[in-house]
């Protein structure tokens, strides 16, 4: 049994339906009640309270461990959740952690991370860690003003970075959490270009056959709006490297290629299977 936690999210849906489609036999944990691919079975709980867990680990011999955006606030207690999976009796952690633990290490939401990397390679269990730039996805935040309004807001219209695909991410993780050839490995997982918001929204504009603008928000006005669903904190790091990204945030990474035997889908890929959401 793996199970898989954020499975109706981004990420977690497709590596859902990769592991089933493979064989695997899968508990996919989401909050709330949730439709989920044929073959696994739903369990729902609440990682904010590890205990909650533990009906959906018995039996488990890997977990795929996604920490929501509440999970990254001061008083959260994710490392919990790695000792109970090896109480549980879980042999593999694969964890979905972020590219800025490495490029931008003292920025609060990454020290936090890198204290959860930290009690993995420390838990005597055998771990993978996949840590992804930002996300292709990001985008379904455009989606209504698209359809509405025939519009992108976003900030720092002409700063890019090599985006990448949750679908991507799903198939490298469902390699880790099979394959132990990915034991002690950790990916940093990127798009195959670098890509801007503005050239997002054009894209988008191509793929629906229509114009759409591009408004550009100030710092204040991005940050308003992520932290309706993100902590403040986890807000202004990624805030800061969408404002000015380092040479190691431009890099395209090779380890979609080295994991998976191709190259990681462009934004273009990304947008041709979403694009009804957009309509």
């Amino acid at each position: 049994m793996i199970v898989v936690t954020g499975a109706t999210g981004n990420v977690g849906r497709p590596l859902t339906r990769a592991l089933t489609e493979a064989g695997e036999q899968v508990t996919a944990v989401s909050r709330n009640a949730a439709a989920v691919p044929d073959g696994a079975r739903h369990v729902a709980a609440d990682l904010a309270e590890p205990a909650g867990l533990t009906p959906a680990l018995e039996g488990a011999k890997a977990l795929f461990l996604l920490l929501s955006g509440d999970l990254h606030a001061p008083e959260a207690r994710p490392a919990d959740i790695i000792g109970l999976a090896a109480a549980s009796g879980v042999r593999r952690v694969v964890l979905l952690s972020s590219q800025g633990v490495a490029t931008r290490p003292l920025g609060p939401s990454r020290v936090a991370m890198r204290a959860v990397e930290d009690a993995l390679r420390e838990s005597g269990l055998d771990w993978a860690i996949l840590r992804p730039g930002g996300f292709a996805s990001n985008a379904l935040g455009w989606a209504e003003s698209v359809r509405t309004q025939g519009t992108v807001a976003a900030p720092f219209g002409d700063v890019g970075v090599p985006v990448v695909d949750p679908a991507d991410i799903a198939e490298v993780a469902a390699a880790s959490l099979v394959d132990d050839r990915h034991i002690g490995g950790v990916y940093e997982l990127t798009g195959p270009e670098v890509i801007t918001p503005r050239q997002q929204a054009e894209t988008i504009a191509t793929a629906l056959g229509s114009p759409v603008r591009f408004h550009e928000l100030t710092r204040d006005e991005a940050k308003a709006a992520m932290t309706q669903f993100v902590p403040a904190e986890l807000a202004d790091d990624t805030l800061d490297i969408i404002a000015a990204p380092n040479p190691a945030e431009l890099r395209i990474s090779p380890d979609v290629e080295r994991v998976l035997g191709r190259a990681p889908r462009p934004f273009n890929d990304w947008v041709a299977r979403n694009i009804s959401v957009f309509r």
